[in-house]
């Protein structure tokens, strides 16, 4: 079970926007996400969140640090919202909720570059994990922004700058193409990227990778690799786990 002062740690200073259209499910996370968040704001569909993402940072200068959205609702739904939101700021951090037969917007939303997703009826301790994942994540993303290293663990390192794996100070030999896979997860450390989005990054190197050979150079690769530091997601695509020392 979650350790909620744990969560309390990363996420007592930051603000969320909460977006679900179904009043009692809206009331009832909302209180939940009081008793964690410095501040909590709901929206009724998508468009009058985009409305209070806006006139927030018109307040304050500042973004929600997190949005938490139901994928179907009037107006605008999840998908449309998540777009608009990241024509406006594309380091969003975005968790979507999703019913079992909303399977069909979850790669488009994978695509934009949502954080995670969480399946409806929610499960709380599934959700406020997530939260304390994407907390952490902003956090590490922060710091990460002001070099260019990447804690894979305790001993592994990805320099972004200069492409080296380094273990103890050691440095692992990569092939060109595991340089590029580990280019594209390091980009945002935590975000999953789909696997359309890796074969197009790969186009624009003039490299050729289709999905099958997607499977392969990971399986390589994570041999050279901390345990599950690389983390697949079944028939979407592939993110670097966070590493966390706390």
């Amino acid at each position: 079970m979650l350790n909620s002062k744990e969560l309390l740690v990363y996420t007592k200073d930051l603000s969320i926007l909460f977006v679900e259209d179904i009043e009692d499910l809206r009331a009832n996370t909302s209180e939940i996400l009081k008793n964690f968040f410095k501040k909590v704001d709901t929206a009724i569909n998508g468009e009058d969140a985009l409305i209070k993402y806006k006139d927030y940072y018109n307040e304050t200068s500042n973004y929600y640090d997190i949005i938490l959205s139901d994928i179907q609702m009037p107006r605008l739904n999840g998908v449309e919202l998540v777009a608009n939101i990241y024509n406006i700021n594309a380091s969003q951090k975005v968790i979507i909720l999703s019913a079992y037969d909303d399977s069909k917007y979850l790669l488009p939303l994978i695509n934009l570059g949502i954080e995670q997703f969480i399946k409806k009826p929610i499960d709380y301790q599934n959700l406020l994990q997530a939260l304390l994942s994407a907390s952490k994540n902003l956090n590490k993303t922060k710091n990460t922004n002001k070099n260019s290293n990447i804690n894979l663990d305790s001993s592994f390192m990805f320099n972004k700058e200069n492409s080296l794996l380094i273990n103890h100070g050691t440095i692992i030999p990569l092939t060109k193409y595991e340089i590029i896979f580990l280019q594209i997860l390091s980009q945002d450390v935590g975000k999953i990227y789909s696997n359309e989005a890796i074969t197009s990054h790969y186009n624009s190197f003039n490299e050729s990778l289709d999905t099958s050979n997607i499977r392969k150079l990971v399986s390589k690769l994570r041999k050279k690799l901390p345990e599950n530091c690389v983390e697949s997601i079944y028939g979407i695509g592939y993110r670097l786990t966070p590493y966390l020392d706390i």
